[in-house]
């Protein structure tokens, strides 16, 4: 696959790819899925970010990963005026409640996405744990999500998820209440009306996950916090994704995995446009840029 780089020139950028051929080169296993080895990637460069949207456009590359010299607001801005909002799987329109489009010859289309997302991924390992690896949404784009927002955002993370992790997603709705503990609040109704939605889908091969919620964080990833506060949730104790309920919850939660936790962090990943696009934060290292090349070797399978 093709990868095109506007900040191609940046040091970490440099380092990173000249890391990620070796890797490939001595068939090194992929961090996402140890049973995997790394895909190899052709990185290429752009003068611009508006080049390098052109030339995905074009045909010429696969995907982008730029942002470490560009703030988000330029990245989201660039993939706005030339990317298109990507179609929304039949498979998931139903919890959206759209309706397929009709077309000239009267056959039906799926609609396109109106909400764009981030995604990020998180992956540590820990000697006594083993490999952590989770994904976290939103935590770059919507500020303040509506119903519909946060219905878009957790359909296009199902998408990502089911491409990136090594097994079925498990979804947690996050806040600061388990299962209705916060008593009545106008996040816990809104993350309860959402679940319904999801909950009522049926599931197909290429459609496998679980969602719960609203939880807390530890009872969302600790299982023995998880056997106190919500014994009998398919997903409390073992999630492995994660839906923040607006955008500084999401962007604190996951700066905070990254400098007080210590994970490697991919993305900024946006979600909902026609290509896969890495924002990548202005403090993201070699590593994180490493993880970020591997993540989207997965999107653009």
């Amino acid at each position: 696959m093709r990868i095109i780089f506007p900040e191609f020139e940046n040091p970490i950028i440099k380092q990173a790819l000249a890391e990620y051929k070796k890797f490939c080169d001595t068939s090194s296993a992929s961090r996402l899925n140890p049973s995997e080895p790394l895909q190899p990637i052709e990185a290429l460069p752009a003068p611009n970010l508006e080049t390098a949207c052109e030339m995905i456009v074009a045909g010429e590359a696969d995907s982008m990963i730029a942002g470490i010299d560009y703030s988000s607001r330029d990245v989201i801005l660039a993939c706005r005026d030339h990317f298109g909002m990507g179609a929304i799987p039949s498979e998931l329109v139903t919890p959206l409640q759209v309706e397929p489009i009709s077309t000239p010859d009267n056959s039906a289309s799926s609609p396109a996405y109106s909400t764009f997302s981030g995604l990020t991924v998180m992956q540590k390992y820990d000697s006594e744990k083993g490999d952590q690896l989770y994904l976290l949404a939103d935590m770059a784009a919507c500020k303040h999500p509506t119903e519909d927002q946060l219905l878009e955002i957790i359909t296009q993370t199902i998408e990502s998820a089911a491409k990136i992790l090594p097994e079925p997603p498990r979804i947690a709705l996050l806040s600061f209440s388990t299962a209705g503990s916060g008593g009545h609040d106008d996040t816990i109704t809104l993350f309860q009306n959402i679940l319904t939605k999801f909950q009522n889908l049926p599931l197909t091969k290429s459609l496998n996950f679980a969602i719960d919620g609203e939880m807390q964080l530890d009872a969302a990833i600790n299982p023995t916090v998880a056997a106190k506060k919500f014994p009998n949730s398919p997903v409390a104790g073992q999630a492995n994704v994660l839906i923040a309920p607006d955008l500084n919850s999401g962007n604190i939660l996951y700066k905070s995995f990254e400098q007080l936790a210590g994970f490697t962090v991919a993305g900024p990943i946006l979600q909902g446009f026609n290509f896969p696009v890495s924002d990548l934060s202005r403090g993201s290292t070699v590593t994180d840029v490493l993880l970020t090349i591997e993540t989207m070797t997965h999107l653009v399978k």
